[in-house]
């Protein structure tokens, strides 16, 4: 267990990482993630498009066009492009629900409040609800038994739902690149919903360390260890976020902060990419490791973010930034590893392809 963000978080349980890693793979693992802030946002005195419309002065998505029932991925920008938060919004019947990062839960309702002009209500929901994933192959079959609905949802769709006599918010998608549901729970049932899915044959907890292993294996971003007030979205590989109306020449072009910077790169190119890493060994290549031309040369052309060994590979695994002109998979290279340069060589993320339901 390990403290963060004002709760205590399981690392794994008695099985240990590899085996719960690998069991949500082929079955359903269940994540407390109550960690994450959860915000709503809704209309007071003004229409949800005035709202939508505003937050867009925030973030580089599009809001606008985003269909009641659904969700997708965001990233909160500052002034220089540089990423604030990442996060996920949905449309629900009249307000807008987010999903955000744990240690930036504060400061992004913060900010949110700050920025965004009267005619909205923000509610954190941090002491209120728990947020249960349930990921894997399984899942469905496993959440089926207490919402007959979920069948019916795909990749990135929002559902009301009333599980154990409580009402509940069902998204289906997670943060594994497998199938599955995120779960946002009234706390005083979050143990109950928890045991039950728990007891299921196909279903068994996981903690925060194979949610790590996973997401890497998918390629998917760390907030504070891959992107962060550093890092533009472009840099990080995450540019598809920001769609075609929000960039040169689109009906709402820009409008949000960095956004000079972040168009400019999505039109020129960024100085320096997100990667992935194939080291040529067994050793894993971790995070704040140095990534060098070659064996000799003394200054570095980029830096390891996330690393570590990947399971569903039986191989180390790592993800990192270099300059644009070393970024093309095939890319040989030296990472600096306890105080030896190893070879490594750029690969496409993601290592492990997405099962995501989108159909």
């Amino acid at each position: 267990m390990v403290a963060f963000a004002g709760h205590a978080l399981p690392i794994h349980y008695a099985t240990g990482v590899i085996k719960e890693h690998l069991h949500t793979r082929s079955a359903a693992s269940l994540f407390d993630v109550s960690h994450m802030g959860q915000i709503r946002i809704r209309p007071d005195g003004t229409n949800l498009v005035d709202l939508c419309l505003a937050l867009e002065h925030l973030v580089p998505i599009d809001v606008l066009g985003l269909a009641t029932g659904r969700q997708r991925y965001g990233v909160l920008t500052d002034r220089d492009g540089g990423i604030l938060d990442d996060f996920m919004l949905a449309k629900v019947p009249g307000e807008l629900f987010m999903v955000v990062n744990g240690a930036q839960r504060e400061a992004d309702a913060a900010y949110l409040r700050d920025h965004l002009s009267g005619g909205c209500q923000i509610d954190t929901m941090f002491a209120d609800r728990a947020l249960l994933a349930l990921q894997g192959p399984a899942s469905e079959t496993a959440l089926t038994r207490l919402f007959p609905g979920a069948r019916d949802m795909r990749f990135l769709d929002i559902r009301d739902a009333t599980i154990a006599g409580a009402a509940c918010l069902v998204t289906r998608s997670g943060y594994t690149g497998e199938d599955g549901f995120e779960i946002s729970v009234p706390i005083g049932v979050a143990e109950g919903i928890a045991e039950s899915l728990a007891d299921m044959d196909e279903v068994r907890p996981a903690g925060l360390g194979a949610r790590d292993t996973l997401r890497m294996e998918a390629g998917l971003c760390l907030y504070g260890s891959d992107i962060d007030e550093t890092t533009t979205p472009v840099e990080a590989g995450i540019s598809w976020a920001i769609p075609r109306v929000r960039r040169s020449g689109g009906d709402r072009c820009g409008g949000f902060p960095g956004a000079e910077r972040i168009l400019d790169e999505i039109d020129r190119g960024p100085g320096r990419l997100r990667i992935g890493i194939a080291p040529e060994g067994r050793a894993p290549m971790r995070a704040g490791a140095g990534i060098f031309h070659d064996a000799e040369t003394p200054s570095p052309i980029g830096i390891v973010t996330s690393g570590g060994f990947g399971p569903s590979l039986g191989a180390p695994v790592s993800m990192g930034y270099v300059a644009t002109s070393h970024s093309q998979p095939g890319t040989r290279f030296h990472v600096e590893t306890r105080g030896r340069r190893l070879p490594a060589q750029v690969t496409a993320l993601p290592f492990v392809q997405p099962r995501y339901r989108r159909a």
